[in-house]
């Protein structure tokens, strides 16, 4: 099956013959997700097989000509790519929340670290995979839990998170992409790059994903590095970047997420 698979989301692991697997939550049960050389896989583990996770297809040689030729054919050679929506929005917003204020191969360990001190563990082909914990779960923690996997910075947002998730769950999960965003950025410490993170991971939309985010730049550069691409501090290369795929909502999805998917790969 062409294509490759999108592990930005730090619950993806690599098992000793190149595929890779995570656990997920949907609302009905724990799934186990993985990708081989014939594609994708869901299992469901735990719970009941209502709601499935379904992988979304994003194949760049639909982009506008208007992307600057080096980066498409970057992009091109990638090919079409492959990435579940995350199904479960509290996991999407506490992945999102872990990643503030630090790289993403710390945000990595440390969600790891997070689901496998608190969260449900499953046996999937690499292994025994792990969860995120639970809203409830998360405001049953004290300080000292959240300090021993190194969240003790992330302690008040995560708790202010899960209060607010409880609340307004039903009311989020109804909302599209650009409402979402906004609804989350209530919350105390939520500013616009998590709440527009977490919702693109949720949606599977990555037009609302915060397109001057230093991995969207850095890749771009990489894949494209003959093009004059702003300075780090400048603040042009959202609007520009938004420009290159025109106004077509899909096209500026499918520009960044296979920006994000090739810097994975690269990684």
């Amino acid at each position: 099956m062409p294509g490759v698979l999108t592990t930005d989301h730090p619950a993806w692991t690599e098992t000793s013959v190149g595929a890779h697997a995570r656990a997920t939550r949907t609302a009905s049960g724990v799934w186990v997700l993985s990708w081989d050389q014939e594609g994708p896989h869901t299992v469901c583990v735990q719970g009941a097989e209502d709601a499935k996770p379904v992988f979304i297809t994003t194949d760049p040689r639909c982009l506008p000509g208007s992307v600057p030729p080096e980066l498409r054919r970057g992009l091109d050679d990638l090919g079409p790519t492959w990435r579940p929506a995350n199904p479960w929005l509290w996991d999407a917003l506490t992945t999102a929340i872990l990643r503030q204020v630090v790289r993403a191969g710390q945000a990595r360990k440390l969600y790891r670290a997070w689901c496998d001190a608190f969260g449900t563990t499953v046996e999937g082909p690499a292994g025994t995979l792990s969860v995120a914990p639970t809203a409830t779960r998360v405001l049953e923690l004290d300080d000292t839990q959240f300090a021993h996997v190194g969240a003790k910075f992330h302690c008040g947002v995560l708790r202010a998170a899960a209060a607010a998730y409880q609340r307004h769950r039903t009311e989020w999960e109804r909302m599209d992409s650009h409402d979402l965003v906004s609804a989350l950025t209530s919350v105390p410490r939520i500013g616009p790059w998590t709440a527009a993170a977490a919702t693109a991971d949720y949606t599977g939309d990555f037009s609302v994903y915060p397109h001057d985010d230093l991995a969207v730049r850095t890749w771009a550069a990489r894949i494209a590095p003959g093009h004059d691409w702003p300075g780090k501090k400048d603040k042009s290369f959202g609007p520009k970047w938004a420009a290159m795929a025109g106004p077509d909502r899909t096209a500026l999805h499918t520009l960044t997420l296979s920006t994000l998917t090739w810097g994975s790969h690269a990684r």
